[in-house]
């Protein structure tokens, strides 16, 4: 009898406990892992207020690291909101905090990288790319968008062929839709052989050095460039 009972409270534990713990990460009054970055964001702006319509970059830290933005996009105002370890998911999340608020003249994302580092397909991050974009036409009209291609990098050259195949549905998302236009920025980074370059790469391997950022400004003023005469 009592072999019996432990049995079922064993069961309804192993039953409950997931349930309770999908609960709690659905839990919006539980805090999200950006969240301390987010109201660092906020914060900037009550002491600062961002400059009307200006160029947005977000995206993880590969824009978070790109600390000298103003001085390469030829005197234009810019706007830097990248937050490093996101995920298009974490950038949906905030839509409204850090993307919408601003009203901005060109949105330049870069996600996608993250998301392949944690087993997400490219399949997958597409279709969130996909809901980003209706968000952004839907609620950022006049606001044009410029995607980076996820770059290659030797610290995560396994997942180069996932990053590829992500970098075509991209693509083929930004020609269904007519105010997005691509940067290439993997390209760049690639020596003759076509792997990724050491010498635009800091000393992790992972995020580009001062040279990577220097080869990316060519393509992402010009995909900017394109986007505000269209």
């Amino acid at each position: 009898m009592r072999s019996r009972f432990l049995s079922r409270v064993w069961l309804w534990l192993w039953l409950w406990l997931p349930v309770t713990e999908m609960t709690r990460a659905a839990d919006p009054m539980i805090p999200h892992r950006f969240e301390p970055e987010i109201q660092r964001f906020e914060a900037l702006d009550r002491r600062v207020p961002p400059p009307p319509r200006p160029i947005l970059f977000v995206g993880s830290s590969s824009i978070r690291l790109w600390t000298n933005l103003p001085t390469t996009m030829h005197g234009r105002p810019v706007l830097n909101r990248g937050f490093g370890g996101s995920t298009l998911k974490d950038l949906l999340r905030y839509f409204s905090r850090i993307v919408l608020l601003y009203g901005p003249s060109v949105l330049v994302v870069y996600e996608g990288d993250n998301d392949l580092a944690e087993g997400q397909t490219p399949a997958d991050i597409a279709r969130d790319l996909a809901a980003f974009l209706d968000r952004a036409e839907t609620e950022l009209r006049g606001t044009a968008v410029v995607l980076l291609t996820v770059k290659p990098s030797p610290s995560r050259a396994h997942l180069i062929g996932a990053q590829q195949e992500f970098n075509l549905r991209l693509k083929a998302l930004a020609q269904a839709r007519t105010r997005v236009v691509v940067a290439d920025v993997a390209s760049p980074l690639l020596n003759a052989a076509g792997d990724p370059d050491p010498r635009f790469f800091a000393t992790d391997q992972l995020h580009v050095n001062a040279s990577g950022y220097e080869a990316w400004r060519k393509p992402v003023w010009d995909a900017i460039d394109i986007s505000l005469k269209r």
